[in-house]
């Protein structure tokens, strides 16, 4: 750039609004957990969320459902709570090409917002809401806390430890923390961005019985009972179909496949894809919402026109926030590899066993590759940035290769990671110790009283093998 496109902000003085333990940046999916976790080991903590409510792309993004079991912890703590408010079902075992996967049923999106932000409340979370982080404040190397834009304009927020669960890694690339983008080098590319939307007026007991007659659902999970159908039903796969009506009608679609799936008994789509974003140009991510609207309609006209149960169907609701797979991978002290992904290794400073699918949206646009696989175990250094100090990441930001990155963005992963992390920041703070050097062991043993397996030989149940 030319100076000419470069302006000169003036230096001024901003006032500290809070001063707390932690400050937990972000209040998606992996946030709310964290900052629970610190809160209740007596830790005071701040979350900073810049929309309106809590959960992300869990309930504004309309996504609902993790990718995988929910092995213990609180995430299983949640949902069993949701569960007794009656938002969400029972897990139920998909079938896929590779066997069967353990998935924890969609939630209500409404009901697991309310609950959240009420489980922060009670833990003594102060929530911040509508407000953005800019930046973070480094002493000698270390985060000292992070400066907010809000209503009440440019204020800072002083911290012992901060966690960056802002999913894109922005506050440990702001801090100088190493990073690479999506598949790394010069040539990196990510996994598309997408858009969930709902339909009403679906007949979902015509759809299912439908869907068991066809070959072209071959990834599905459908309840024997009708009222397994209100959070029980999944299927993913359409391409046949697809292929043929966009042929017939000339609309082009981007996806291969549609997955469809039901929550509180309403049809939740994901359907769309936009390949080759760059998330951080304001103006490209506004045409990736632009198109993901123009897919949505034909999406919506193909359902109607050619999937039974869906003759009456119309748009309900369309998410007000972009999916977004794949951005910012921190470089960390490990970084968890696709082989290290698949299972069977072990690390010591394992602080979860995670039972994600692996699910791979080809940045090139091939198929969706949905499968299960075997535990695999995450390490703690994978939350530790190189290069700056007080700082952990958690959620789909933390240092994993693009292949590892398949299971570990997915929500069941970072819910584990964001709670990992809140355990480790308390610990910390209570040992006078930086987090890098923070004992591993002791937070293992808190994962253990919160009944989180930690070691991939620990969880039972959450796969099974095709005959």
């Amino acid at each position: 750039m030319t100076p000419s496109q470069f302006i000169t902000e003036p230096a001024r003085r901003i006032p500290v609004l809070l001063e707390a333990d932690v400050v937990v940046v972000g209040g998606g999916t992996t946030g709310p957990i964290a900052a629970i976790a610190a809160a209740r080991q007596g830790r005071k903590v701040v979350l900073i969320e810049r929309f309106g409510s809590l959960g992300g792309n869990l309930v504004l993004g309309l996504n609902t459902k993790p990718s995988g079991a929910l092995v213990g912890g609180l995430p299983l703590e949640i949902w069993n709570l949701a569960r007794s408010m009656g938002g969400a079902g029972d897990d139920y075992m998909a079938v896929v090409k590779t066997g069967g996967v353990k998935i924890a049923s969609p939630c209500d999106p409404e009901t697991m917002k309310i609950l959240i932000t009420r489980l922060c409340a009670d833990a003594g979370v102060q929530i911040l809401f509508e407000t953005v982080v800019s930046e973070p404040l480094l002493d000698a190397g270390a985060v000292a806390g992070v400066v907010v834009e809000s209503k009440g304009g440019r204020q800072f927020i002083r911290a012992k430890v901060v966690i960056d669960c802002s999913a894109d890694a922005d506050v440990a690339a702001r801090a100088g923390a190493p990073f690479v983008m999506g598949t790394g080098g010069e040539e990196a590319v990510m996994q598309p961005v997408s858009m969930y939307f709902t339909m009403d007026r679906v007949d979902i007991a015509r759809l299912a019985e439908w869907a068991r007659t066809t070959d072209d659902v071959p990834a599905r999970a459908i309840p024997d009972t009708v009222e397994g159908l209100a959070y029980g039903l999944w299927l993913t796969g359409f391409n046949r179909s697809l292929r043929k009506f966009q042929e017939d009608t000339g609309i082009r679609l981007q996806r291969d496949n549609i997955t469809l799936k039901t929550a509180d008994g309403r049809m939740y789509v994901n359907a769309t894809r936009v390949m080759g974003v760059d998330v951080f140009s304001p103006v490209e991510f506004t045409n990736a919402v632009l198109e993901c609207y123009r897919q949505i309609e034909g999406v919506a006209r193909f359902l109607r026109e050619c999937i039974p149960g869906f003759e009456n169907a119309k748009i309900e609701q369309i998410a007000p926030v972009l999916g977004v797979r794949e951005t910012r991978h921190i470089l960390g002290d490990y970084i968890l590899s696709g082989e290290d992904s698949l299972g069977g290794r072990t690390f010591e400073d394992s602080i979860a066993a995670d039972a994600s699918a692996l699910d791979i949206h080809d940045p090139k646009g091939a198929d969706v590759d949905f499968q299960g696989l075997r535990p695999y175990e995450i390490p703690y250094r994978c939350l530790l940035p190189q290069k700056v100090e007080q700082l952990l990441v958690a959620g789909r930001c933390i240092s994993a290769d693009h292949a590892a990155h398949a299971r570990s963005r997915n929500m069941p992963a970072c819910m584990a990671s964001g709670q990992a992390a809140g355990i480790a920041a308390a610990v910390a703070i209570e040992r006078g110790v930086t987090v890098r050097n923070a004992p591993v062991a002791e937070i293992q043993a808190r994962l253990r009283t919160l009944g989180m397996p930690l070691f991939a030989h620990e969880v039972k149940g959450a796969v099974t093998e095709a005959a």
